[in-house]
């Protein structure tokens, strides 16, 4: 199972092989949330990343464009819960969700780092 950055969004696939019948499959996805069974497995076969944001932030409202746009079904009020996760605690997720999200919050002049 993989989760990867491309064409600007987070994508995830998911490969598979029997030793017994010897078939290969390859589910391949496009740029939408891995669905929580592959999320799982990432995360148990890597960790956990944690997302905070780095040094004091003059105001939320870039992060909060930032995470409407990376949560689309996210209300504006989850937004907020989710970008005071970030100044405070940090938010968790696979490693490429962070970094995605890390470079998504850089683009709009929001730094963060990414602790492992």
């Amino acid at each position: 199972m993989n989760q990867f950055t491309h064409d600007d969004a987070l994508w995830w696939d998911s490969e598979l092989s029997c030793g017994a019948c010897g078939i290969h499959l390859c589910e391949h996805a496009g740029p939408e949330p891995a669905p929580d069974d592959v999320r799982e497995a990432l995360l148990a076969a890597h960790g956990p990343a944690r997302l905070r944001l780095a040094g004091p932030v003059t105001g939320l409202v870039p992060a909060l464009k930032v995470l409407r746009e990376v949560f689309p079904a996210a209300s504006l009020s989850r937004a907020r819960e989710l970008a005071a996760e970030l100044s405070h605690d940090g938010l968790v997720g696979t490693l490429p969700e962070m970094e995605f999200l890390r470079a998504r919050l850089r683009l709009r002049g929001v730094h963060a780092d990414i602790d492992r």
